[in-house]
């Protein structure tokens, strides 16, 4: 790791000398501690022969810190001032290539690559205003990574490890591609400029198990998305009921199904876990054929 990139005066300074300056809309906060870094790193269970994805590696403190550990690093970049600094220290850190450009449509152009790997791992530190967006487009890469690890909004951390009973849409959402935990938490401090919400760091494992469930199970991704968010539609409102109304499934076949899975009839959304989800879809698409 550069150690010097944890003083906020030399950030200032190679803000000046590139021409650059953080913009809050692209959730542009560097890291000023040591402390967040080797937790995303120790989250991550890296080995010399992984490769790891980055998204956004702003002026390198993860990026740098990664690369004496593993083969290589592969960092998305959005802010083109950045180039010159990134051609100097490519070349004192050869196993760092950096592609430019938005890193959600930019990695989906890179699946070819991956799929050369034998495995591979992400470890981000996700702008806040990406972040549903970016989990989903990292989880469902083909191959998928051995595993995700990622710093985010400390609540929406929270709402992505939830169990039953505090499910959202969210949860259920990166849960039917693995199995996140949060790692450690990162005060605002942590950071400069100081974003106004505390961090959170969350290991997302199990993505080829999951996959595996996912294959057994014959619940195609759109096909349970559509019925996720249907049981989110309105939160005050039993599972069954936004079943039926936004699915048009007979009422009482929503029901009956619910009873076979040892659920009360006016179980809502949030009580329900995405093994339970994926049964219930199953016995709904069967009895709708």
């Amino acid at each position: 790791m550069d150690s010097r990139l944890l003083q906020p005066s030399y950030i200032k300074e190679l803000c000046r000398r590139y021409g650059f300056s953080p913009q809050k809309s692209l959730g542009q906060n560097y890291l000023v501690s040591a402390l967040p870094v080797n937790a995303m790193i120790a989250a991550g269970e890296l080995t010399p022969d992984d490769t790891v994805i980055e998204i956004g590696p702003g002026f390198g403190v993860l990026t740098l810190a990664l690369s004496p550990l593993v083969r290589r690093v592969v960092a998305f970049e959005i802010e083109q001032t950045l180039r010159p600094y990134w051609e100097e220290r490519c070349r004192e850190y050869p196993n760092i290539t950096v592609i430019w450009g938005e890193a959600i449509y930019e990695l989906a152009k890179y699946q070819s690559e991956l799929r050369g790997l034998r495995s591979y791992k992400v470890l981000a530190n996700l702008p806040y205003q990406i972040t549903s967006y970016a989990l989903r487009t990292v989880l469902e890469l083909e191959p998928p990574p051995e595993r995700a690890v990622v710093m985010v909004q400390r609540e929406v951390a929270d709402r992505l490890s939830a169990g039953p009973g505090d499910m959202s849409l969210l949860s259920a959402s990166v849960q039917y591609y693995g199995q996140p935990r949060i790692t450690a938490r990162v005060p605002r401090g942590s950071f400069w400029p100081p974003p106004q919400v505390d961090s959170a760091i969350v290991a997302i494992g199990g993505i080829e198990k999951r996959r595996s469930e996912i294959r057994c199970s014959g619940v195609e991704p759109a096909v349970f998305f559509r019925y996720i968010r249907a049981g989110f539609g309105h939160k005050r409102k039993q599972l069954a009921k936004n079943i039926a109304a936004q699915l048009a499934p007979d009422p009482e076949t929503v029901k009956k199904a619910l009873r076979a899975l040892s659920r009360p009839e006016t179980v809502r959304a949030e009580e329900l876990s995405v093994g339970e989800w994926l049964e219930l879809i199953t016995l709904l698409e069967a009895a709708g054929r």
